[in-house]
Order: C-alpha cells, then sequence, then structure tokens
C-alpha cells in the first residue's frame, strides 16, 4: 500500500489511495445502501435544531455513545461487513477503533459544513481513519487560525484517509456541495470513543 502523506502545519494526513480493490469498494457499497439503517440525524447549528444534509449511522461498541451537536448518539451493532473493515485496520494500522460513523451523501446537495472532530470523548489527538465508497467527492481541510491554508482532496471509491495528531484541533473540514451530477458516496469514519 502506498501512502501520500501531506505537509501540513499542525497536522498529519496521509491518504491511501486503492487502500480498498475497486470490486471490494463496490460490493461493500451495495452491502451497506442495502443493511444500514439509514436515518437523519439532527443538528445544533447557530442555535437552532436542523435536519443533517446527509443521512448518517452511528454504529460500534455497547458503550460508545457519542455526544455531537447537543444530541447524544447509542451506537447500532456492528454489521460484520464493517466490524472486519475494523479489523483490518486494527491489523494493518495498529488502530484501536470502538466505532463508526457511516454517512451516505444521495447526491451533490448532500454535504456537511465546515467542522473538526474534536469531541471530548475522542480525546486530545484523536485518530480518524475515513473510508471512502461510490462517487468521488471533493473534500476540503482549512486551517483554523489561517484560513489561508487549505488542502483540497478527491476522495475516490477505496480511498483511506487517516487524520491523526493535532489535526483536529488546528484544522476544519468539509464535504461541499456540487452542482454536477453524482452518484451517491458512502464514507465511514472510524475512531475510539473514550468513557465520559
Amino acid at each position: 500500500m502506498e501512502w501520500t502523506d501531506f505537509d501540513l502545519p499542525d497536522a498529519q494526513v496521509r491518504l491511501a489511495r486503492g487502500w480498498l480493490a475497486p470490486a471490494a469498494a463496490a460490493a461493500l457499497m451495495q452491502a451497506l445502501l442495502r443493511e444500514v439503517p439509514w436515518e437523519v440525524h439532527r443538528i445544533r447549528m447557530f442555535g437552532r435544531e436542523l435536519a443533517s444534509p446527509r443521512l448518517s449511522c452511528w454504529i460500534g461498541d455497547p458503550d460508545a455513545s457519542y455526544r455531537y451537536s447537543g444530541s447524544v448518539f447509542q451506537p447500532r451493532p456492528w454489521p460484520p461487513a464493517l466490524a472486519a473493515l475494523r479489523d483490518r485496520l486494527r491489523d494493518e494500522l495498529e488502530l484501536e477503533s470502538n466505532s463508526v460513523l457511516a454517512n451516505r451523501y444521495r447526491g451533490g446537495s448532500d454535504a456537511m459544513g465546515w467542522h473538526s472532530d474534536d469531541e471530548p470523548e475522542l480525546g486530545p489527538a484523536p485518530v480518524i481513519a475515513s473510508v471512502s465508497l461510490g462517487a468521488t467527492r471533493r473534500f476540503l481541510l482549512r486551517h483554523r487560525r489561517d484560513p489561508a491554508r487549505r488542502l483540497a482532496l478527491d476522495l475516490e471509491p477505496g480511498s483511506l484517509l487517516l487524520m491523526s495528531g493535532p489535526t483536529q484541533a488546528h484544522w476544519k473540514h468539509a464535504l461541499p456541495r456540487t452542482s454536477r451530477p453524482v452518484d451517491e458516496r458512502i464514507n465511514l469514519t472510524y475512531r475510539r470513543i473514550r468513557p465520559r
């Protein structure tokens, strides 16, 4: 597996394109579309509760509840395919994750705004392992104190993006809307939730 390391201040960001073979990525995408209990999560923005602009499912060990944007999410049980991916991340990267947020972007109008994965349950330097399936989408990072420092990545199906170290403390990321026709995409962000 070949990694690309990005030279960013206050961050550790790596990308492995083709971490999943094309046939395996396509099969996993179809299985997750059928098997995951997708739902609209409610998030708090600008003092109001809104429907998240994507479908999601919080999956993990029984004690991996997650507080995000004013809501507490209790994990759904691990589907076998996602448990197998968790085991591969552990075996190859020594990544001990106990949860995964599955996000489903149904088209170009499904998106996620600027944010950091910096909730207290993730600890001060979380490792976020992000696996992309389906349509290629543009992923953006920008520095909190110096927004002119940016990185744009086209995340292809089967790619694995790792954000670790101080990244979440100093950078935000987003998946912007696009007006061009685009097929569905699923993104899987594996992480370790610590007890409160």
